[in-house]
């Protein structure tokens, strides 16, 4: 029994490092954003609008930013699927998007950006 108890231990361990190596190295990929958008408790709109609350948000909704209207009437609702689509290639998951980035192609970054995003509420608190 202690022999399950310490692997049960080990692979949580395990796992929680994989977690914050994500993390990690989605805060690291996140550098590439920060020339336009802000994530955290004192975040503020800049070129693009801020990614606090992106999981389940509707596509062009944050106050006080000025969207495209192809953002706007997108349709789109902000999951990991239509984020890893969107910043593969903006232009095209969204045709008029303001947004010029060359999009990231490796499929581990933008699973490790999605989980950096994730992980700040609305108001840019950690969960």
């Amino acid at each position: 029994m202690k022999a399950f108890a310490l692997a049960v231990l080990t692979l949580i361990g395990a796992a929680g490092g994989a977690l914050a190596q994500d993390l990690e190295a989605g805060a690291n990929s996140f550098k590439k954003c920060l020339p336009c958008h802000r994530v955290g408790p004192e975040a503020k709109n800049l070129v693009g609008p801020v990614l606090n609350g992106l999981e389940g948000r509707k596509s062009g909704t944050i106050e006080g930013y000025n969207y495209s209207e192809a953002n706007k009437n997108s349709g789109i609702t902000w999951s990991e699927e239509t984020f890893k689509e969107y910043i593969t290639d903006p232009r095209a998951k969204i045709p008029g998007t303001k947004m010029v980035f060359a999009g990231v192609k490796s499929e581990k970054e933008r699973a490790d950006l999605w989980a950096y995003l994730k992980q700040f509420d609305a108001s840019g608190n950690k969960k």
